[in-house]
C-alpha cells in the first residue's frame, strides 16, 4: 500500500495482514480524491474505522490541514501510529481509540468524514451516519460493498452521489 499523490506521493505505508482491516484499494482512493480535490486543501478530515490510516494520510498528503483517525483495533492503531511517525505527521494527525459512533460526538466539527467499517459490521454504517447527522460535516463518504445497500438518508444527511468500482461503492452524503 502506498500514498498515491501529494506531498508523500509513492511513500509506502505499512499494512496489517488478515481480514480484520480491509484497506481501501489504491484505485478507489485515487477516484475518491479526484472527486475531493476542490475541497481537501485546508480541511479537517476524519477517517472513521481508519485501519492503517491510508485514507486519512492520503488526505494529509493532498493538503488537508488535520486528520482525525478513529479505530477500535489495537493492532491497526499500532500500524497507524507507525505510518504517521514514518511520514512525520504526528502533529497533524490525532488518533482516537474506540468505536466510531461513540467518538463522533466528541470529535467536534470536521469538513469531510470518511467511513469504511469492516463489511461484516453492517450495523456500524447506520450508527456512524446517524451520529454524523447530529453535527454534519460538509461532506460524508461511506465506502461499502456493492452487495450492501445504504439508506438514501440518515437524519439530515442525504445521499447525492454513488460511485461503484468493482465490489466497492462510495456513497456521498451532505446535509
Amino acid at each position: 500500500m502506498r500514498v498515491i499523490a501529494g506531498e508523500f506521493r509513492s511513500r509506502v505505508l505499512k499494512s496489517l495482514p488478515g481480514l480484520d482491516v480491509r484497506p481501501t484499494p489504491d484505485r478507489l482512493r485515487e477516484a475518491l480524491f479526484s472527486i475531493l480535490t476542490p475541497r481537501i486543501r485546508g480541511s479537517v478530515f476524519v477517517d472513521l474505522y481508519a485501519g492503517t490510516g491510508a485514507v486519512g494520510i492520503e488526505a494529509l498528503s493532498r493538503g488537508a490541514e488535520r486528520a482525525i483517525f478513529v479505530e477500535n483495533n489495537q493492532d491497526a492503531l499500532e500500524v497507524l501510529r507507525f505510518n504517521l511517525k514514518s511520514l512525520g505527521l504526528e502533529g497533524r494527525g490525532r488518533i482516537w481509540l474506540g468505536r466510531a459512533a461513540h467518538a463522533i460526538p466528541k470529535i467536534g466539527s470536521v469538513d469531510i468524514a470518511f467511513l469504511d467499517p469492516p463489511y461484516p459490521l453492517e450495523q456500524e454504517y447506520e450508527k456512524a451516519l446517524t451520529a454524523l447527522a447530529d453535527d454534519p460535516p460538509g461532506l460524508t463518504i461511506a465506502q461499502h460493498s456493492s452487495r450492501f445497500a445504504l439508506e438514501e438518508s440518515y437524519g439530515v444527511l442525504k445521499r447525492g452521489r454513488v460511485l461503484k468500482q468493482g465490489e466497492n461503492m462510495l456513497s456521498f452524503f451532505a446535509a
